[in-house]
C-alpha cells in the first residue's frame, strides 16, 4: 500500500533526509560538529521549535517533525547498527583480554560515580530509592557519542570503550533493579532478574554455537553470489534477529547487536559487513540525535536555567572526576585520565530508558523524570564540547609534564623505537641481544604497562602530540625505528623528523612496495614492507626444506632483498611516477619474489 504523501511518516522522513543531505554538510562546512548540527537541527524543527508554528503557517508542516515519537523506532535502529559495528572490530580472544578493563574498571566507574551522584541527591531530599535510580541513571556515559569521538584504537578510545561495555551489559540488571525496588513488587521484581539472567545466559551461549556455525556458510553463499545487495540484507538480517532473540529473553536488543557483530568479526567477511552497513549507521545515528534534539524545549530551559545548568555541572564534575581518579589508580597518566573523564562526563541515551524504568516504577515522580530527562539531553548536546575540552587539556598536561626517558637518553648509542606492539618488542630483543641500548615510545598505557613488566624499556608518550619529538631528543639518538601500523601518521612523522634532523637514521615499517616508496620520498634511511619480507622468508624456508644449502640460500635471500629494495628506492626518489613505474610497484607487491 502506498505511503499517503501528506501523512506525518512521509513528512518526517524527508526532514530527516533534508537534514542528513544538506544542512549537515553545511555544518561540516562551517566546522561545526556533525554531532551538535544534528541535535540544532532536531530543535529547530521539532515541536518545541518551528513545529509549534505549523498551525499558523500550514507550510512548515513540510519542514517540520509533527510527531517526535514516529522516528523513535528509527533512532534505536541506530543504537542497534552502532553496537552492531562496535562488535564488528572486537573478536572474543579481545574480548576475554579485557575482562580485568570490563569488569575492574568498568564496574567500578558506574557503582562510583552512582553511588556519589544518588549520595547527593538523597542528601538534597531525594527518596533513597530514587536517589539510586536516579545515580545509575546518571553514570551512564553515551556508547553512540564517545566511541565515534574517540575511536577504538586510541588509548583513551580503549578506556572508555571497557566502561561504556560494561554499562551496556549492567542495563538489564539495573532495569530489574528500579523493578525490584518498586514499593507495589514484593519479589516479583528479584524473580524476574534471576530468570531473566539465566535466560539471558542460555540465548546467548545458543547464539555464539549457531553464529560460529551457520554465520560463515551464510555469507558464502551470499559472497558467491557476488550480490551487494544480497550481502546487505544477509547483514541486516542477521542484526534484526540477534536483537529480536535477546529481547524475547529479556536483554536488551543492543547486547543482540553487539554480539552479532562480535561473530561476524570471527568470520572472513567482517570487513565487507562492515563497510555495507556504515552508511545506515551513520544516518540511524543521526535520526537518533535529532530526537535528542526535539526533546529540548528553549522556553523551559530559559525559565529554568539556574537548577538545570547547576544539574548539568554538577554530574559532568562528578562523573569526571570519578573516571579520571580511577584511571590513574590504575596508572594512567593525567592528560589520559582528565580527557577521558570528561568524554565520559554526560549521561547517555540509555539514562533516558532508565529514567523512564525509574517514573514506571513509581521511585521518582514524573516531574522529576523529565526535569532529569532535559539534564541528559543537555548532556548530550555538551558532548562534543567537553571532548575538545578534555583533549586540550590532555595536550596541556603532557606538554607540560616532563618524559621520563631513561639515562640513556643522553647517550648517542641510543636507539628511539616508537611503537610498543608485536615489531617494536621484537626490535627490542634484537637490539638488547646486541648490547645496543635502546628506549621504546609507547602511547597505549596498558601496553607499556605490559611490556615492564615483560622486562623491556618502554616509556609513555604519544608521538603525534604537539612538542613530543622535541622531548625526545632526537638529535643526541643514533637511529630511530618507526613500528607503527599507521600508513598516514608514519609518512607525516617521516617528514616532519628528516625536516628537524637531516642526519639521523630513520627506519620505518612499511605495509606494501607502494607505501615503502612513499617512506623513502618522505625521507627514510630504510623502509622494510612487510609484504616482501614475508615472501622472502617464505621463499628461505621453502629451499632450505626442499634440501638446497643453507648458504647459497642466504645469500640469494640477501641478493634478491637488495634488488628489490633498490627498486623501490628508485621508484620512491620519483614524485610522479609515469604509469609504467605505476604498474611495475603493483606487480613487485603482487610478486615480490618472481619477476
Amino acid at each position: 500500500m502506498a505511503l499517503p504523501i501528506n501523512s506525518d511518516a512521509f513528512s518526517d522522513a524527508l526532514v530527516i533526509l533534508g537534514a542528513a543531505g544538506l544542512v549537515i554538510p553545511a555544518f561540516a562546512r562551517a566546522r561545526v560538529n556533525p554531532v551538535i548540527g544534528f541535535i540544532l537541527v532536531g530543535m529547530l524543527v521539532g515541536p518545541a521549535g518551528l513545529g509549534a508554528l505549523s498551525g499558523r503557517f500550514p507550510w512548515l508542516y513540510h519542514i517540520t517533525i509533527s510527531s517526535p515519537h514516529a522516528i523513535e523506532p528509527f533512532a534505536e535502529f541506530g543504537i542497534i547498527l552502532l553496537l552492531f559495528s562496535i562488535g564488528l572490530e572486537l573478536s572474543f580472544r579481545r574480548l576475554w583480554s579485557m575482562r580485568t578493563d570490563v569488569f575492574g574498571l568498568g564496574a567500578a566507574e558506574l557503582v562510583v560515580s552512582a553511588g556519589l551522584i544518588g549520595g547527593a541527591l538523597f542528601l538534597l531530599g531525594q527518596e533513597p530509592a530514587g536517589a539510586m535510580g536516579l545515580g545509575l541513571a546518571l553514570a551512564l556515559s553515551s556508547t553512540a557519542l564517545v566511541l565515534p569521538i574517540a575511536g577504538m584504537r586510541s588509548a583513551v578510545g580503549k578506556a572508555a570503550f571497557a566502561m561504556l561495555l560494561f554499562e551496556d551489559l549492567a542495563l538489564v540488571p539495573i532495569i530489574f533493579l528500579l523493578g525490584a525496588l518498586a514499593p507495589m513488587s514484593a519479589d516479583a521484581g528479584w524473580d524476574g532478574l534471576v530468570r531473566t539472567l539465566l535466560i539471558g545466559v542460555a540465548t546467548v551461549a545458543g547464539m555464539m554455537v549457531l553464529g560460529r556455525l551457520l554465520l560463515p556458510r551464510l555469507f558464502a553463499q551470499a559472497a558467491r553470489t557476488k550480490s551487494p545487495e544480497l550481502f546487505l540484507a544477509a547483514s541486516l538480517l542477521v542484526v534484526i534477529l540477534a536483537s529480536v532473540a535477546t529481547t524475547a529473553a529479556g536483554l536488551s536488543p543492543i547486547v543482540g547487536a553487539l554480539l552479532a557483530g562480535i561473530l561476524i568479526a570471527e568470520t572472513d567477511y567482517h570487513t565487507e559487513v562492515e563497510a555495507m552497513t556504515a552508511p545506515f549507521r551513520g544516518l540511524a545515528l543521526g535520526v537518533f540525535l535529532i530526537t535528542v534534539g526535539m526533546s529540548l524545549d528553549l522556553r523551559l530551559i530559559a525559565g529554568s536555567w539556574v537548577p538545570l545548568a547547576t544539574a548539568v555541572v554538577g554530574v559532568v564534575i562528578a562523573k569526571t572526576v570519578v573516571t579520571a581518579v580511577l584511571l590513574r589508580l590504575r596508572g594512567a597518566t593525567r592528560g589520559l585520565a582528565a580527557e577521558v573523564g570528561l568524554l565520559m562526563a554526560s549521561p547517555s541515551e540509555t539514562t533516558l530508558i532508565v529514567l523512564a524504568a525509574a517514573a514506571q516504577a513509581q521511585l521518582i515522580q514524573a516531574s522529576t523524570a523529565s526535569f532529569w530527562q532535559i539534564v541528559t539531553a543537555l548532556g548530550l548536546t555538551i558532548t562534543p564540547l567537553l571532548a575538545r575540552v578534555g583533549s586540550d587539556l590532555s595536550k596541556r598536561a603532557e606538554r607540560n609534564v616532563k618524559t621520563e626517558l631513561p639515562e640513556a637518553s643522553t647517550d648517542t648509542e641510543r636507539t628511539v623505537i616508537i611503537g610498543c606492539g608485536r615489531v617494536g618488542r621484537l626490535v627490542a630483543q634484537m637490539l638488547d641481544a646486541h648490547k645496543q641500548p635502546y628506549v621504546a615510545i609507547e602511547a597505549d598505557v596498558d601496553a607499556v604497562a605490559h611490556a615492564r613488566m615483560r622486562g623491556y624499556n618502554a616509556q609513555y608518550g604519544d608521538i603525534v602530540r604537539p612538542g613530543m619529538l622535541e622531548r625526545l631528543q632526537l638529535e643526541t639518538a643514533k637511529a630511530l625505528v618507526l613500528t607503527m601500523d599507521d600508513p598516514v601518521q608514519l609518512v607525516r612523522i617521516t617528514r616532519k623528523v628528516r625536516l628537524m634532523h637531516p642526519a639521523l637514521t630513520i627506519v620505518a615499517r612499511a605495509r606494501d612496495p607502494n607505501h615503502a616508496a612513499e617512506l623513502y620520498r618522505a625521507g627514510v634511511t630504510d623502509a622494510v614492507p612487510e609484504t616482501l619480507e614475508s615472501s622472502l622468508q617464505l621463499s628461505e624456508a621453502v629451499l632450505v626444506d626442499l634440501g638446497v644449502a643453507m648458504g647459497p640460500v642466504i645469500a640469494s635471500i640477501h641478493t634478491k632483498r637488495a634488488e628489490l629494495r633498490s627498486k623501490i628506492m628508485e621508484m620512491g626518489a620519483v614524485d610522479h611516477e609515469p604509469p609504467i613505474q605505476r604498474r611495475r610497484l603493483s606487480d613487485l607487491a603482487a610478486d615480490p619474489v618472481v619477476e
